[in-house]
């Protein structure tokens, strides 16, 4: 195992916030495996990069011979994590949850060691609990405390109405820390109140405080807002090759460092150096084809990696994008049909132009074809190919 301050600088890297460092540092020094626990409510079939973030650090725990538990909340799931949100969310069914499940376990082991991976459901614990154990369980908050979470506060203060079984989610999202005995739990800097509950709960419960390490929420291709599937501005882990190569060999420059803290396996020291290059005047591009093999290799395999080039489907006949792929922001008071966005662009002589491509199958949205019933959202950022030889990154903004 590798010394205390070794680990405790591939822990931190990419983090936000680590509460509390010093307890950290004298649980390590114990020498003994720690549980590391990081939850995931399987609302959702498919998983992008920004997900990934969380569990690319549980890989470096796991490297570091600590015990990671992948906790599936297929309990919680059912309640709706009303973490950031304005309204009250609609929970899952358990059959959609349970859906979820099975392809979140097939996904996440393209980066986890299944070997040293321990999948766990909440509903385990919480469906054994008794009313009598779930009164105990939320006497150990009150009601002031849980609005001060910042969410809470502005729909409180706003006469947004906030249901009952929300205020259960964090309790047991916190509870699921003493079920494991968690000694260290990761999560999004959105999950911060939740986790602190974890901590508060174990005290409450007898056990030692879990440390928790937020991660910061990965900024979209557009470079500004949140990955997002519903914005457009994403990568999905099980997209095809080419499809994740093309979108991430076209993130703006400025963001790269960014994707390779945070996505990457490679040492600090060699993204240093590859900074370094960048900066005597080694062309970004050729930096970004090799995030794109490592990620794409990561989910498809070393030989999908060595071929993404040429099975992007929205490459010139060569194989390759432009060097100088236009970046062209579009502002829309609203969502606009891809032929209006092409053609406002400059892409296409006029709409008609823009419908008969679309028609015969020449225009490709991140290297997919894609017809006239194609909605470009506001926020969303792709590369646009119209017909042959017309290219450009196209971000759409609010007005």
């Amino acid at each position: 195992m590798k010394s205390v301050e070794e680990q405790l600088a591939l822990i931190k890297r990419g983090a936000e916030e680590l509460l509390v460092e010093a307890e950290l540092i004298e649980k390590l020094k114990r020498g003994q495996p720690l549980r590391i626990k990081a939850g995931f409510d399987p609302t959702a079939p498919d998983l992008h990069l920004g997900h990934t973030v969380l569990i690319n650090k549980l890989r470096q725990f796991q490297d570091l011979g600590h015990q990671v538990i992948f906790l599936i909340g297929d309990f919680t799931g059912m309640i709706g994590d009303p973490s950031g949100k304005s309204a009250t969310r609609p929970p899952l069914t358990r059959e959609q949850v349970l859906d979820n499940a099975e392809t979140y376990k097939t996904q996440v082991f393209k980066i986890l060691d299944p070997a040293k991976t321990e999948v766990a459901f909440n509903s385990t614990w919480m469906d054994q609990m008794g009313p009598a154990d779930f009164i105990r369980l939320t006497s150990q908050y009150t009601v002031a405390r849980m609005l001060e979470r910042d969410d809470f506060d502005k729909r409180y203060s706003t006469n947004q109405p906030i249901a009952i079984h929300e205020f259960l989610y964090p309790l047991v999202q916190g509870y699921d820390s003493v079920a494991l005995r968690a000694d260290i739990e990761l999560g999004g800097t959105d999950q911060k109140f939740n986790l602190l509950m974890g901590r508060e709960l174990q005290r409450a419960y007898g056990q030692e405080a879990q440390c928790i390490l937020t991660m910061p929420l990965l900024e979209g291709l557009d470079g500004v807002k949140k990955m997002s599937k519903s914005l457009g501005n994403y990568v999905g882990i099980q997209e095809a090759p080419g499809v994740m190569y093309g979108k991430l060999v076209s993130i703006p420059d400025s963001l790269m460092w960014r994707y390779f803290e945070l996505l990457s396996f490679r040492s600090m020291d060699e993204i240093n150096a590859l900074r370094a290059d960048v900066e005597a005047g080694a062309n970004p591009r050729d930096v970004k084809i090799k995030l794109a093999e490592e990620i794409v290799a990561r989910f498809h395999g070393e030989e999908a990696a060595a071929n993404a080039h040429r099975a992007a489907g929205n490459r010139m006949k060569d194989g390759e994008l432009p060097d100088d792929l236009p970046e062209i922001e579009l502002t829309a008071a609203e969502a606009m049909p891809i032929a209006a966005v092409l053609n406002k662009a400059g892409l296409v002589k006029n709409s008609a132009v823009a419908r008969d491509l679309l028609g015969s199958g020449g225009v490709r949205i991140d290297g997919e074809v894609v017809d006239r019933t194609f909605i470009y959202e506001l926020g969303a950022t792709h590369v646009c190919q119209a017909g042959k030889k017309a290219f450009a990154r196209i971000t759409l903004k609010s007005e």
